[in-house]
């Protein structure tokens, strides 16, 4: 496998080696050891979460603070999706910043996301199941939100909005300088 830090410290792009022939495919889509070793961080992961949804379905940008804020290891297993993280760290130099990178079945790169960013993703493929580990549990009382749409972040989702799916919940949430961090 290899690692990229992205330009957001701790954010890291991983491509696994794959091995290919007349038969399909091989892949390990995860090592403990190696991500530790390539990444630097000692991270445990203690939840697998999966979602399968449609082209245009927005999810996010959703984060956990304080005791429950978590690291989030993501890829696609089927279709193709954009990839967003928000650096919410509040003393980052990289603050308010974001990546966004194509995960998909074709290419099964996987994206890093360390505490203190908030995460969402877009459907580009007419169906995406997409999978994440996460270093600790969920507690709806620690969750936070961006709107997608922040103008401050600009983030251009690959799509024209009026083919978003947006959850109720994800339309109401605050703008970053807004946002519970």
């Amino acid at each position: 496998m290899t690692v990229k830090e992205t330009k957001l410290k701790n954010c890291f792009i991983i491509e696994p080696k794959i091995f290919e022939d007349e038969r399909g495919y091989f892949f390990e889509s995860f090592n403990q050891l190696m991500f530790n070793k390539l990444t630097g961080k000692s991270v445990n992961f203690i939840q697998d979460n999966e979602s399968f949804s449609s082209r245009g379905v927005l999810r996010g940008l959703h984060y956990q603070v304080g005791e429950y804020a978590q690291a989030k290891l993501v890829r696609v297993i089927k279709g193709n999706v954009l990839d967003v993280a928000v650096d919410i760290r509040k003393d980052s130099l990289t603050y308010g910043e974001y990546v966004a990178i194509e995960l998909s079945e074709d290419n099964k790169k996987q994206l890093f996301i360390p505490r203190g960013f908030a995460h969402g993703f877009i459907v580009l493929s007419e169906t995406a199941i997409f999978s994440y580990k996460c270093d600790n549990f969920y507690n709806k009382e620690s969750e936070g939100g961006i709107i997608f749409n922040d103008k401050t972040l600009a983030i251009d989702w690959k799509l024209s909005s009026d083919k978003f799916i947006v959850s109720e919940k994800d339309k109401v949430l605050p703008a970053m300088e807004n946002a519970r961090l």
